[in-house]
């Protein structure tokens, strides 16, 4: 789903050449319809089944936006010149990316491209974000990500995040104190990469993110469109890339390339 950030998120569903706006379906009763039919969305044809969140398998074994260096960015390969596609890896990679914390199911941090901010933050579902480094590259962002690992979280409890907004924290504070606790690693990261690989940004606000939610679940089940091609309920909120309904929630991120049909049942 895009998204615009506003006093609530601002969702709307791409449906081929149309955009569904979600939030105006809160309270309605909606069924979602697969249709069985899956295009890549990187070379559109047609595949009996979707990888890393709708790429068809050759395109997940080609392109570099699927390697595992993209989870793992600390482990990029493209000095060693092995990088998949090296154009692609210049300019997505090879840029300025953003390391933050954020608040989803607790305090995290994490990296983005300089342009993905705030778009990430509400893709994780963050009440609060911050950023707290710019990097040059990916792979740095990457490393110093992984020094902070070892002090704070760097993945989000999605069940968690989908019961409710967790508490408020002060993440000016909690940024402090993790300066202070990776402060030799990250001269040894300045040392190995440069001076300017990593400028620490001290005057970074906080960004405050509400979402549109009438009623978070008690419990958290999640519906499979592979297994149950229709999903049908009263859609109570919208969270991240989730969609809340009474009868459980689904993840439309993970659906990428799939041909579905919405419509609002009386």
């Amino acid at each position: 789903m895009k998204t615009e950030l506003a006093e609530q998120v601002g969702y709307a569903l791409p449906l081929g050449d149309v955009e569904l706006p979600m939030n105006a379906l809160l309270g309605r009763t909606l069924a979602l319809d697969y249709k069985g039919v899956i295009n890549c969305v990187a070379c559109d044809r047609m595949t009996r089944k979707s990888f890393n969140q709708g790429y068809c398998y050759p395109c997940f074994r080609r392109l570099a936006r699927c390697d595992s260096c993209i989870v793992s960015p600390e482990k990029c390969h493209y000095a060693a010149g092995t990088c998949r596609e090296p154009e692609w890896g210049e300019t997505h990679c090879m840029i300025d990316h953003i390391v933050y914390l954020a608040n989803t199911s607790g305090l995290k941090v994490g990296i983005t491209r300089h342009s993905q901010v705030p778009t990430r933050w509400m893709d994780q579902g963050a009440t609060q974000a911050q950023p707290i480094f710019r990097v040059d590259t990916r792979h740095h962002s990457g490393v110093v990500e992984t020094l902070f690992k070892d002090h704070v979280a760097d993945k989000t409890s999605w069940q968690t995040m989908l019961k409710g907004d967790a508490d408020d924290m002060d993440l000016e504070q909690e940024r402090k104190r993790l300066m202070a606790e990776c402060a030799n690693g990250l001269q040894q990261v300045r040392e190995q990469f440069g001076l300017q690989s990593v400028t620490e940004l001290e005057d970074a606000g906080e960004t405050r993110i509400r979402f549109p939610v009438l009623e978070y679940p008690v419990k958290v089940k999640s519906f499979n469109l592979d297994k149950t091609p229709q999903v049908e309920g009263t859609l109570l909120g919208i969270k991240g890339q989730y969609l809340i309904f009474d009868t459980g929630v689904i993840n439309l991120r993970k659906y990428g390339g799939y041909h579905l049909a919405v419509s609002e049942l009386n």
